[in-house]
């Protein structure tokens, strides 16, 4: 990595390791059924050599649905935080960079969104469109913007006033040309980082939405294996290995996108200012 200029540090190996562990567990999922526990005619067993996660209260290997489960999360958390950052990254790039009444307008509305209180309207949103796969993506993606729009929206105000872009400006270079050939690619840093947070973010919030039976039961997830648990009873059996499993992966797969994401965007802040020490 460090030929391409970037050095983790070690709390974003320690980010690096938990997120490699949860690809593994993804390609891990794709593998025939039959290599982990067989079904059994015997709701909650507890884990031993043949169920290594014991079953659930249908007697299905709660190993195979973990795995099921980890690439269906994976995949929100990847769509959701696409689609948020490609929305926040071209408001941000073109308020930030059009300023005046474009600017303000567009402020405006990420100001708005940042003020609502996000989580209440996904569940409104989530339980009005239904339980499905892309509904949950798109729930996602299109009210978790607003954070990487302010930000892209401040670094792209920056780089518009520098001499290097009122030049362009003045021999005349078009301003979709500007903003796409050179405004772009000086944000990129922030938007990587912010990625990388969207990722973690929307893996909690599926997980959410999954818990309270807004997610989609075809597609069981992590967030669906619990709300299974709590709703078929799994707590009052004591089974721990049926919501215990699916909230650790939960856990370390969220904490893993985090430490990658902060250690990202603490590495970006500290290089746009030694730069503008250094102009």
């Amino acid at each position: 990595m460090k030929r391409f200029g970037y050095s983790p540090t070690g709390v974003e190996w320690a980010g690096i390791a938990l997120i490699l562990a949860v690809f593994a567990m993804t390609l891990m999922s794709f593998l025939p059924g039959g290599c982990f526990g067989m079904p059994s005619s015997i709701p909650y067993l507890p884990p031993s050599s043949s169920n290594f996660l014991g079953t659930n209260d249908i007697g299905d290997d709660v190993l195979a649905i973990l795995l099921q489960g980890s690439r269906v999360s994976l995949s929100i958390g990847l769509l959701g935080a696409t689609v948020s950052t490609l929305f926040g990254t071209v408001i941000g790039v073109f308020a930030g960079f059009m300023g005046g009444t474009v600017d303000e307008a567009l402020g405006s509305i990420t100001d708005f969104f940042l003020v609502v209180p996000a989580l209440p309207l996904m569940i409104l949103l989530a339980a009005y469109l239904g339980p499905s796969f892309m509904n949950v993506v798109m729930v996602i993606g299109l009210l978790w913007w607003p954070t990487t729009a302010r930000m892209v929206r401040a670094r792209a105000r920056q780089i518009r006033g520098s001499p290097f872009i009122e030049g362009l400006m003045g021999v005349g270079a078009r301003k979709p040309y500007i903003m796409f050939r050179h405004v772009l690619p000086n944000v990129w840093g922030i938007v990587l980082a912010r990625f990388v947070l969207a990722v973690s973010s929307s893996i909690l919030l599926e997980a959410g939405l999954s818990f309270i039976g807004l997610g989609d039961p075809q597609n069981p997830s992590w967030g669906m294996m619990l709300h299974f648990a709590m709703t078929r009873g799994a707590l009052l059996h004591g089974a721990w290995w049926t919501f215990v499993p699916p909230g650790i992966c939960i856990s370390f797969s969220s904490l893993g996108f985090i430490l990658i994401g902060m250690g990202m965007e603490s590495r970006y802040r500290s290089s746009t200012k030694s730069i503008g020490d250094v102009s």
